[in-house]
């Protein structure tokens, strides 16, 4: 049975209404998850639309799978995981047109107006790891943030381990040039 709109549910209401497609439990779930998992996907994305796109199509996988989810670990950890894997199915399904960008495609210099201040915000990195090549970027936020090993990382996005190293290895090399021309000191 479905609370009224406004009360809050527990984790147990919530993921029972999921499981028997509740409208007021699901949209519960996707207000208690989306912001979070918006920050998740935009780390994949090369814009907000494009991850809010992705957070879409990992909530409806979310809600079609709820049955799936054992109860071991954190709902949290379960949605994100889905998010992640939505996202490399986005990537996937765009890897032709942009997945290999080489770096000479690729503008590092900060615009001669542009202000920095000394010190640099999450939205800041953020922005700076969005600006990294697509291939770079995945492979740096499942290795660097998601935990991810580089064998994983070469299954999910069918390149080679060796292949996730040097990609990994390149985003930070490219990260790094980024700080050091906004003179960004450690």
């Amino acid at each position: 049975m479905d609370k009224q709109k406004g009360e809050e549910m527990t984790d147990e209401e919530m993921l029972n209404g999921c499981m028997t497609n509740s409208e007021h439990a699901q949209k519960f779930l996707f207000n208690k998850y989306s912001r979070i998992m918006t920050g998740v996907c935009l780390r994949y994305a090369d814009s907000y639309e494009e991850a809010q796109d992705i957070v879409q199509d990992g909530f409806i996988k979310v809600f079609k799978k709820i049955g799936m989810f054992s109860g071991k670990g954190s709902l949290e950890g379960w949605v994100r995981r889905i998010m992640v894997n939505t996202s490399l199915d986005y990537l996937r399904s765009i890897k032709n047109e942009r997945f290999n960008v080489t770096i000479d495609n690729v503008s590092y210099k900060l615009k001669e107006d542009q202000k920095v201040e000394s010190d640099l915000q999450a939205e800041d990195l953020l922005k700076m790891v969005q600006s990294l090549p697509t291939g770079y970027r995945t492979v740096f936020n499942m290795y660097a943030i998601e935990g991810f090993t580089h064998k994983e990382i070469g299954n999910a996005l069918e390149i080679s381990e060796n292949t996730s190293k040097s990609q990994y290895s390149r985003a930070r090399t490219l990260l790094q040039k980024k700080l050091e021309e906004i003179n960004y000191k450690r």
